[in-house]
């Protein structure tokens, strides 16, 4: 199962002197730039499993596995999203008192959180995936709000390994290989027929497409 990312606009609500802070890993029911939206209860499951365990979702740095810089120390859902409590290790870890600085300075662009999909729902009236149950793996800070995943290599590397490509997949290697957001929408709904290629930046999209083999309507 491959490790999705999923950013918010920096939402902070207080830092302390000691490192401390507090604020939203998650906001419900705002949609990303690939048209994801987490619904409200799509963390009850997986929080309530970290809670039997003991513990909570790691706190990295950019989503790397290899540079924690501090603990949660609280972790729920609210009305408004995934709000999360915890405290960077100043004291002891040089990244994490440089994390610190760029929080208190306000050169932090983001909050993500790292999770592994099981359950969504596309909302055709909307134009947006409904993000329903996921496994909450991390929640980092990073430095901008961004997806760093190159959708179409991931796209292949899953066909070449025999699985399926979720929708929400395709429709990101759509937009990287070139389809406007329209456009991938249409095509996820109604397969080729819904495209209308016009230019050469299109045929190119189609040919990467073709490529890794996406052929069939995901209607």
């Amino acid at each position: 199962m491959e490790i999705k990312h999923l950013n918010v606009p920096l939402e902070i609500k207080s830092v302390s002197e000691t490192g401390e802070f507090e604020g939203y890993g998650s906001v419900f029911g705002v949609e990303d730039s690939y048209g994801d939206a987490v619904m409200k209860g799509a963390f009850l499951r997986s929080l309530t499993e970290w809670t039997a365990k003991g513990r909570l979702p790691s706190m990295l740095w950019q989503h790397k596995m290899s540079e924690p810089i501090g603990i949660y120390t609280e972790m729920k859902e609210d009305e408004h999203g995934l709000y999360v409590k915890g405290r960077l290790l100043i004291d002891d870890d040089p990244l994490a008192k440089r994390a610190y600085a760029h929080l208190k300075a306000g050169s932090l662009g983001g909050l993500s959180i790292g999770y592994i999909l099981r359950d969504y729902e596309y909302d055709k009236s909307l134009g947006i995936y409904k993000l329903k149950d996921i496994d909450l793996w991390e929640v980092s800070l990073v430095t901008f709000p961004a997806n760093e995943e190159a959708q179409v290599t991931n796209v292949k590397t899953m066909l070449q390994n025999g699985e399926t490509p979720s929708p929400s997949n395709v429709e990101k290697a759509l937009r990287e290989a070139g389809f406007s957001h329209t456009e991938a929408k249409a095509f996820m709904a109604k397969g080729y027929s819904a495209l209308n290629p016009r230019e050469a930046d299109m045929q190119k999209a189609l040919d990467i497409i073709k490529s890794i083999q996406i052929y069939r309507d995901w209607e």
